[in-house]
């Protein structure tokens, strides 16, 4: 904050707190000298969430003490921390090879997150970056992202999934896309074995590689309903 800045912010902070206005010329001057030296370097607002009125306003809300400069400081320099922890460096667009200039656009890119003039950058999800056409292309090609060899490998040790993949391409419903009234397993998941003891309790629930024979009736039944509704 420039000189002017930071009397309009002791005039704003007055008229909040009537105990911080200096009514002698000297004082108000030495009063001016001494937040400009202090909050120089803290800018009044910024485009993104830092006002340094929200923070004194803050301070006299819930403080019974007279502001001082620190009660500014302490929050921009929360703000500042913040933004950098969620910041991400991203690439320099520059010549990699040029230290000099790789240096400086991360350091004016941290400045700028750091002193509110940009938003951070963070990590993209996978699952929200667009796929590469090409890659696109080919995993409409191959059916799956993984090889055909490495699932016959994963086959006998996954194989509710390798019956229900060799049912499927032999044409059959998926049985697993409906609740199973018998086992109640849910959508998705392999059915239960489950013994039932003379209390009626059950004693068992391994999973099976096959669907009860319900469940693929009631697939069956849906698969066929559907292009009908259609």
């Amino acid at each position: 904050m420039d000189r002017r800045e930071i009397a309009a912010l002791l005039a704003y902070i007055g008229r909040l707190d009537p105990r911080t206005i200096r009514t002698d010329q000297g004082e108000a001057r030495d009063q001016l000298a001494q937040w400009h030296e202090l909050l120089g370097d803290v800018p009044l607002a910024t485009p993104h969430g830092w006002d340094a009125r929200i923070a004194a306003r803050q301070h006299i809300r819930v403080s019974p003490y007279q502001i001082l400069p620190a009660d500014i400081a302490r929050p921009w320099e929360s703000y500042r921390r913040d933004r950098l922890q969620r910041h991400t460096d991203p690439t320099p667009s520059v010549d990699p090879d040029d230290q000099t200039a790789w240096a400086a656009e991360l350091v004016g890119t941290r400045r700028a997150v750091a002193t509110g003039t940009a938003q951070p950058m963070q990590y993209r999800q996978l699952a929200g970056r667009r796929i590469d056409p090409q890659l696109e292309a080919r995993l409409r090609e191959v059916g799956s992202c993984i090889p055909p060899e490495a699932r016959a490998a994963l086959a006998p040790y996954r194989r509710a999934r390798a019956a229900r993949e060799a049912a499927i391409a032999q044409g059959e419903p998926d049985a697993l896309s409906v609740r199973c009234e018998w086992c109640q397993a849910r959508v998705g998941e392999p059915c239960r074995r489950r013994r039932i003891g003379l209390d009626g309790v059950a004693r068992g629930n391994v999973p099976r590689a096959t669907p009860h024979h319900c469940r693929r009736d009631l697939a069956a039944a849906q698969q066929t309903h559907q292009p009908a509704m259609a």
